[in-house]
């Protein structure tokens, strides 16, 4: 007896608690739904892809080739409904919504009609072109660049085969919503039925419903910091050789990060900068990220802390790409609700029903460059809108040169580089 004492306390000793703890069984849920908040100021940025991407290149692109000024603030709302379960006839759906949105009682849920393209045999997107020239990166806050910058990408060795070296440096949990080809039924607004725009004035506060004939009934509810997030009011002047970007202190934000991207009038290359400590491309952080990954981010400085309201663009940078397009974002918060809640008992299994989650960010787009000389910031003025200087002449009267080809060439690299 003794020895089979002695053998049992050693086999508790030597195996993990881990082995010795009843996990718990899940089902995934049937129905996904997400709600992505954005808040923008500054200028239009184009829309929010399906998945819930941040503001792209391409969408640069296009607003500088004729997408126009608008006034900010804007508030914007992506809602997108998966379901496991197929629809019982024609799919329906609709998120019936508190008053205070000030859209209606609902807002319908279409499922796109989308037609397939036939994929290029090499891979590559459609209409993709080879790039030229090359992408010079640039990192961190402070009127002179760092050591060992720019990184420099030749586009010719690129287009060869030849992969760059420690780009991204890190991982970013960059979150996955629903969409059509994971789902057996998708639905979202805006769409093709009713794209209404959001009131300046709108609240997302209160109770919310989705109900459709291919999910579950969807049902919670949002409160104090799941509001809609106050503009990204930026403001820039002269630092030496370099750019001092400043601006507002953003309730309910996690954490800061911004980018710019331009070129020079003569030259084929693409020139990239972002506030991070060290290098990093930058793209995939203008995007919704959990507040816990955004405080990965700061303590590896990354992203930078609400304490923390300027970064000086670095001359190196200014010189490099007197014309640049900046782009800035304030994590928000996050909410996540399932149902039903998780039993106690790890023995019973936990069927989710559904799971729904409410991202939001702020963000803001503008030229770089001192006040009132070309670059300007997006800060608020009385009488509401926002000034830019996207079309500016410059104190001489040489027009500014338009980053637009710069950034479309940088598009074409990207494509190449990374396959989206």
């Amino acid at each position: 007896m003794k020895t089979s004492l002695r053998y049992a306390l050693i086999a508790i000793a030597v195996c993990p608690a881990t082995a010795l703890t009843q996990q718990q069984k899940i089902t995934p849920p049937i129905a996904v739904y997400w709600m992505s908040i954005d808040t923008t100021s500054g200028l239009p940025m184009g829309g929010m892809g399906g998945g819930g991407g941040g503001p792209s290149a391409m969408d640069i692109g296009r607003m500088m080739l004729g997408g126009g000024m608008d006034g900010g603030p804007n508030r914007t709302m992506l809602l997108e409904l998966g379901s496991q379960r197929s629809a019982s006839g024609t799919p329906a759906a609709a998120h019936e919504i508190p008053a205070g949105l000030k859209l209606g009682a609902s807002l319908p849920l279409e499922t796109p009609q989308r037609q397939r393209a036939e994929p290029r045999e090499d891979g590559m997107p459609e209409n993709f072109e080879k790039p030229r020239g090359r992408m010079l990166i640039f990192w961190g806050c402070g009127e002179q660049a760092g050591p060992g910058q720019p990184y420099v990408i030749d586009f010719a060795r690129v287009a060869q085969g030849e992969v760059p070296q420690g780009l991204i440096s890190r991982r970013v949990n960059v979150q996955r919503g629903p969409s059509a080809s994971r789902s057996k039924t998708y639905g979202d607004w805006p769409n093709q039925r009713d794209g209404k725009r959001v009131p300046g004035d709108a609240s997302l506060l209160g109770e919310h419903q989705v109900k459709g004939n291919y999910s579950p009934d969807i049902k919670f509810a949002l409160a104090d910091k799941y509001e809609f997030m106050e503009p990204v009011n930026l403001a820039m002047a002269k630092s030496g050789g370099g750019i001092r970007m400043s601006w507002n202190s953003v309730a309910n934000a996690n954490g800061y990060f911004t980018t710019a991207m331009g070129g020079k009038d003569g030259t084929e290359d693409v020139v990239f900068w972002s506030s991070s400590n060290s290098r990093e491309f930058g793209d995939q952080l203008l995007n919704w990220l959990p507040p816990g990954e955004v405080a990965r981010l700061i303590k590896e400085r990354v992203v930078m802390p609400t304490s923390t309201t300027e970064c000086v663009v670095p001359a190196q940078f200014v010189a490099a790409a007197p014309a640049a397009f900046v782009r800035f974002i304030a994590y928000g918060e996050e909410a996540n609700f399932v149902h039903p809640p998780r039993p106690k008992d790890p023995n019973v299994v936990w069927n989710q029903e559904w799971a729904a989650k409410v991202r939001l960010k702020s963000t803001a787009a503008t030229m770089l460059g001192e006040e009132g000389m070309g670059g300007g910031g997006s800060r608020s003025r009385s009488g509401g809108g926002a000034q830019s200087g996207g079309g500016a002449q410059q104190g001489g009267g040489s027009s500014t040169p338009n980053p637009a080809d710069a950034v479309q060439e940088g598009v074409k690299a990207l494509k190449g580089l990374f396959g989206f």
